[in-house]
């Protein structure tokens, strides 16, 4: 079924409030079997949202809203809706007195503007908001479908997963299954071009590829009868990607690249210590993001400065002095007086021009060396990335780190 996302509230087009409803509702619907066509966006005007739900019904036939269903003057969504419907506001004694006694258990004073909430089109089937105090609510004529939910992100997810997705589901005629397969090493185009044989005449399963900061993505799509179905046809076309790209795949269930590497060192006991001077520690913070690396990891040191590489590592004066701070061998170094400090299994080291400046010529902004020892090997790596920004060095940085590291240890 053709589908639209209609979100309403004047806050997220001045940019005051970012739109992650709407991906959401994308991403829950596109699992369903609903193709998502559009997003639309309108501020709190009644003229311009009856206006937006006649184009969005010209193509779809259902047309799911978010925003709009509060008290205040400016919530007029149920009545825009009502009046584009040809129905009638009234009210509803159910919603009034289950407002009223909310009210009371909250100590809250009662005013009368929350009758509004009471007052629906008199066709509309209601959505219990057990998280808020704007109930949602569904209307159908002539095959035209819309649901409106509250705006809050916590009110519309719970609302949607609880009374929505359950009415929807009993409507569709098939099952979606995805997977991503994500990858590091190889770009959109040459992932592309890998891929090819497989994308060309497809039916279904889809393949489709895209990119993110350092990284690249395949989803692989089926929309069969029943899940399991989906499922099965999915999987299989996973192991035939794999089969073609295999050596760039860290995930094929949408992992990020430090969760793999994070699981991989905790189920193996493979403890890690990290040494870093132009990332700042954002590699042990990324790292630590993954529950349960306390059990593996022993420290993160920053060594910013040329005093500290020297006294914590062990960096010898004159490495320094002759290949300066920027070099394989003073990452060579650092990493190796890091392992002899903590006799972690798996230690890194990285030391690099974070930017935006360059350091010189030969050391411009973006280029890094990173030092990796692991089984009495140590080993290091260089790394050039595109100058755009400062932290987008540093990221880009980070995620070559992760890359290594789940290289010597998968």
């Amino acid at each position: 079924m053709k589908t639209a996302i209609l979100t309403i509230g004047t806050e997220i087009l001045f940019g005051q409030v970012v739109n992650t409803n709407a991906a959401f509702l994308s991403e829950q619907l596109q699992n369903i079997g609903y193709d998502v066509m559009y997003h639309y966006t309108v501020g709190d005007n009644p003229g311009r949202l009856e206006k937006l739900l006649g184009i969005a019904f010209e193509d779809c036939d259902l047309v799911l809203t978010t925003g709009g269903l509060g008290p205040t003057q400016d919530d007029l969504t149920k009545e825009t809706i009502c009046k584009y419907f040809g129905d009638e506001m009234v009210k509803f004694p159910e919603v009034e007195e289950w407002l009223r006694d909310l009210w009371k258990g909250t100590g809250m004073t009662w005013t009368d503007n929350n009758l509004t909430q009471a007052y629906f089109p008199s066709t509309a089937e209601l959505l219990p908001n057990p998280r808020g105090t704007a109930p949602g609510f569904r209307l159908e004529k002539n095959g035209k479908v819309i649901m409106s939910m509250p705006g809050p992100p916590r009110e519309m997810k719970s609302m949607f997963l609880d009374y929505v997705k359950p009415y929807l589901e009993s409507r569709t005629d098939g099952r979606i299954c995805y997977k991503i397969v994500r990858t590091y090493g190889i770009g959109e185009s040459a992932l592309e071009t890998a891929l090819l044989p497989l994308i060309d005449g497809q039916t279904d399963p889809t393949i489709a590829t895209y990119c993110k900061e350092g990284e690249c993505m395949a989803r692989v799509t089926s929309k069969r009868k029943t899940y399991e179905e989906a499922e099965a046809a999915v999987d299989e076309m996973v192991g035939t990607v794999k089969s073609l790209v295999g050596d760039y795949v860290f995930s094929c269930d949408d992992e990020e690249l430090v969760e793999v590497l994070g699981k991989i060192l905790i189920e193996n006991n493979i403890t890690i210590s990290v040494a870093e001077s132009c990332t700042a520690g954002m590699f042990a913070s990324t790292l630590c993001s993954v529950s349960g690396i306390s059990a593996v990891f022993d420290r993160g040191l920053v060594t910013y400065s040329e005093d500290a590489k020297k006294k914590e590592l062990g960096v010898r004066a004159e490495t320094l002095e002759k290949y300066t701070a920027v070099s394989p061998e003073v990452a060579y170094e650092m990493v190796a007086g890091l392992a002899a400090k903590t006799g972690s299994r798996l230690c890194l080291s990285i030391t690099g021009v974070a930017g935006p400046d360059d350091l010189s010529e030969d050391k411009p902004a973006g280029l890094a060396y990173i030092g990796l020892r692991y089984k009495g090997e140590v080993k290091v790596v260089e790394l050039r990335t595109r100058n755009v920004d400062r932290n987008n060095n540093r990221r880009k940085m980070v995620l070559r780190m992760l890359s290594e590291a789940y290289s010597l240890v998968k």
